[in-house]
């Protein structure tokens, strides 16, 4: 990678983020684990927020096609050089929200990995613990897409997996299709997005809720829940739980 093509620190995070997100045997293996729940063979994913694609390789790993999404230049080269070869990923080097156009991203230089469109989520984290030190440098407009859009050139897919950091409800306002199976990340800086996101779902269909926390690759709750229970669930949490992802099912 060519440094000087991105902001000051990038390349440096992206060689961590591939460390973390693909060298680790284990959380690969508790992750196709909790997508093979979802995702079979010959299936379609989506990938909103790819990052560095440990995602993309997990769904792919169980023989699913995926179309990808990343809006940052650098992991969408990362991705490229990871997945362009493979025919049965799509990669598409845009952000996904509830309108089709463009968006202003807000890069984190040294840590990609939260890199966002949400000037909320940037305000929320200010002061935040765990947070100490984040600093958002650097801002391009990006390329905007939705989901309705994506569909409408790729196909339904049977899991739609959304990490964007704050900007989660936007990219479910921009969905009109009932999806068999949904996850979202969550973040205790910002409950109130999840929520949101919870009520966009019940609007689309019945569906039911579990979570993972963290990177744990592992569902909490023995059952899938209502969303009000799911609700009660989240804003309970403490705030070092920090992050997760809330899996939502469509009820048959």
């Amino acid at each position: 990678m060519n440094a000087a093509l991105y902001p000051k620190g990038t390349a440096k995070a992206l060689s961590r983020s591939l460390r973390v997100y693909h060298g680790d045997a284990a959380r690969n293996a508790a992750m196709d684990a909790l997508y093979g729940r979802f995702l079979r063979p010959g299936e379609l994913a989506f990938d909103i927020g790819a990052h560095v694609g440990d995602r993309v390789s997990s769904f792919r790993r169980l023989g699913a096609r995926v179309v990808a999404l990343e809006p940052q230049p650098g992991p969408a080269r990362v991705l490229r050089l990871i997945h362009g070869r493979d025919p049965q990923v799509t990669l598409v080097e845009a952000a996904c929200g509830d309108h089709d156009g463009s968006v202003t991203l807000r890069i984190n230089s040294a840590n990609p990995t939260v890199s966002t469109a949400s000037n909320a989520f940037i305000g929320a984290a200010h002061g935040a613990g765990g947070w100490e030190g984040q600093v958002w440098d650097h801002e391009i407009a990006v390329r905007c897409t939705t989901l309705d859009s994506l569909i409408a050139r790729h196909g339904l897919p049977t899991l739609l997996k959304i990490d964007v950091e704050g900007f989660e409800a936007h990219v479910l306002a921009g969905l009109t299709r009932r999806v068999p199976a949904i996850s979202f990340e969550f973040t205790t800086i910002q409950r109130d997005v999840a929520e949101a996101c919870l009520a966009l779902l019940e609007t689309l269909g019945p569906y039911r809720f579990n979570v993972a926390l963290g990177e744990s690759q592992r569902l909490e709750l023995g059952q899938f829940v209502s969303a009000e229970a799911m609700g009660s669930f989240l804003r309970a949490l403490p705030h070092a739980a920090n992050s997760g992802d809330v899996y939502a099912i469509l009820e048959s």
